[in-house]
């Protein structure tokens, strides 16, 4: 063997492993859901029959309570059994998005929702159809008190349905208009390829979405810079492909809230929670006059690392990076469990079941979803897809962000019926990160010395950073880009860089290095694919920083309404449900005082630093 041979075999290659090669226990058992394909698909065949169902109610349901009654029951159920499906389709798609089999089931559902959709579309059209003294009349009766909230959500839509006719062309559109969306997450998450970077111990590290963020905190800025500069090389190399499919997806926002007569995609997409505009546009207008300390922060930053130039690479990693993190699954589960107690024991024995069984897919593989969710129904368990690294402190947090999210799932199906248990996304990402709350808590109270508690402090700042202030830029980016196309300007590479790119510079500040590939990282973000989504991502925490202060200082009342709120689902609508767990978000407090709360660990951070 010649020394360049020996040089080459000593290198040591981490490649994800495939999915097969993943032990069972670290993988979700979706029995809950259903124990085979063939399962799936008998009631698959059940589903489709429901289909045809609908024709039978059609024209009816103005001649009695009974029969709207009737049709009522039976939408949920079918809507609860396509749920199911669409889960167990979901899920498996998510273990490996190149699995032929799974891409089969997951096409073969949207296919199947989308004629659900058709099949259906009349229903709203109709109800609302219906004068008003005659619905009066019908809702008053005692086989329709269970329905009361559901229609009056529905009659609130009255000025934004359309004709049965124009209904079922917009049903019928359903699977399309998912294209943009689903075409993003297999380039995504199954096409592009990174290459390998060589990690700070000599291992070559397969670069993919799910190791990009550990690359991202390597102490070592030659790793992390080389790791930064060949991701984006690659939505550089398809960065028209990403642009038009971004560009697709907006489109199809801007579409549909016209058809239906909304003033925006914005207000349409705000319509379904009943939240004002001015929630979103007071987000905004806050964290923008509260940019002075987030700019302290990364010169405090910089400084601390030593550098002269501060680069985008440069913000994940820890500023006390030689402190060792290195906690298995079991450990995680633990201390996620110890830092839950304020919630009680019943919360937590709960929790243990799912995290210590098979709630949990736990650790990357090849082809599977990058990132991290909680998909909780109706039937099933709260399932949470993980790519936990045992070496990465956020994964502990990401782990227990969702598990709220699952309990929140697991509280509500077990407390609401189906029509009220789905709750919306706006409360969603209270439970998540009041999880995350208590866990810095508990944290900061078993550290061990001031290095670890600036470790813990450093990782806060960053925590509202991410999760309030870098989600708001998102917010303001979809707000912008949605209202170009709504007043015809063209969405192109070089105009989705320059919005981005503009935000970089205000959001970063004047004394930070934009590098000229950064504003790729708007064709990266999945959450773009949801539009008018990230800002829910703001409110959420500085409802938790709230909520958690008002449980963890509170008494039995304080945790009883918290957890009446886990319980309630959508049972109210969400700034209701918030306020009966006492936070008010019309009002700019909870967003003002979570980044007061900023402002102070900057202050602890430097003094720790000291």
């Amino acid at each position: 063997m010649t020394d360049s041979q020996s040089s080459a075999a000593s290198v040591t290659t981490l490649t994800l492993p495939a999915r097969s090669e993943i032990a069972n226990n670290d993988t979700w058992d979706l029995g809950s859901l259903y124990q085979s394909v063939q399962q799936w698909n008998e009631d698959y065949e059940r589903a489709e029959n429901c289909l045809e169902k609908y024709a039978d109610f059609k024209g009816r349901l103005s001649e009695s309570a009974a029969t709207l009654a009737e049709l009522l029951a039976f939408d949920s159920e079918t809507e609860e059994l396509m749920e199911r499906l669409g889960y167990y389709a979901f899920l498996r798609l998510s273990e490996n998005q190149a699995d032929a089999d799974c891409q089969a089931l997951e096409s073969r559902m949207q296919n199947l929702a989308a004629r659900a959709a058709e099949a259906g579309s009349w229903i709203r059209p109709e109800l609302l159809a219906i004068d008003a003294n005659s619905m009066s009349s019908l809702m008053a009766s005692d086989c329709l008190q269970h329905y009361q909230l559901l229609l009056t959500r529905i009659l609130r839509y009255r000025d934004h349905t359309l004709s049965p006719a124009e209904e079922q062309l917009l049903a019928m559109q359903a699977e399309m208009s998912g294209t943009a969306s689903k075409t993003f997450r297999q380039l995504h998450d199954a096409d592009l390829k990174f290459g390998f970077v060589e990690n700070e111990k000599g291992e070559q590290v397969e670069l993919g979405n799910a190791t990009f963020s550990q690359l991202l905190i390597s102490p070592n800025r030659a790793v992390r810079k080389t790791a930064f500069h060949q991701y984006y090389d690659q939505f550089q190399a398809h960065e028209n492909t990403l642009a038009a499919t971004l560009c697709g997806s907006i489109q199809k926002d801007v579409y549909y809230a016209r058809a239906r007569g909304y003033e925006s995609a914005r207000a349409a997409a705000m319509f379904p929670d009943n939240v004002p505009a001015t929630v979103y546009d007071n987000l905004i207008a806050s964290v923008r006059n509260n940019f002075e300390p987030l700019y302290r922060y990364y010169d405090l930053r910089r400084r601390l690392m030593g550098l002269d130039q501060l680069h985008a690479y440069d913000t994940y990693v820890p500023i006390i990076s030689d402190l060792q993190v290195n906690r298995s699954w079991d450990q995680a589960t633990d201390l996620v469990l110890e830092s839950l107690t304020p919630l009680g024991t019943e919360y937590c024995e709960t929790l243990a079941v799912g995290l210590r069984g098979r709630w949990c897919d736990r650790y990357p593989n090849q082809g599977k979803q990058s990132g991290a969710f909680s998909a909780g129904s109706f039937v099933g368990d709260p399932y949470i897809l993980m790519n936990y690294k045992p070496e990465v402190l956020n994964d502990v947090f990401t782990l227990t962000h969702e598990a709220g999210h699952s309990m929140h799932s697991f509280n509500s199906s077990a407390s609401q019926s189906f029509e009220y248990y789905n709750y919306t996304i706006f409360v969603a990402e209270v439970a998540s990160t009041f999880n995350e709350q208590l866990l810095s808590e508990t944290m900061m109270q078993q550290a061990s010395d001031d290095r670890e508690r600036a470790f813990l402090v450093n990782r806060d700042i960053d925590a509202i950073r991410g999760t309030i202030i870098r989600q708001t830029m998102f917010a303001e980016f979809e707000q912008i880009t949605h209202e170009m196309a709504e007043q015809g300007q063209p969405l192109t590479v070089q105009t989705f860089q320059e919005v981005y790119g503009q935000l970089l510079r205000d959001y970063f500040g004047p004394n930070f290095v934009i590098d000229d590939c950064l504003p790729l990282e708007c064709f990266r973000i999945p959450h773009f694919y949801r539009a008018f989504y990230v800002y829910k991502y703001a409110t959420g925490l500085s409802a938790a920083i709230a909520l958690s202060r008002r449980v963890l200082d509170g008494g039995a009342d304080e945790l009883n309404e918290y957890h009446t709120f886990l319980k309630g689902g959508c049972s109210q609508d969400p700034l209701d449900l918030l306020r009966s767990a006492g936070v008010d978000m019309e009002q700019p407090g909870p967003v003002d005082t979570a980044l007061a709360q900023f402002s102070s660990l900057v202050d602890q951070l430097e003094q720790l630093m000291n």
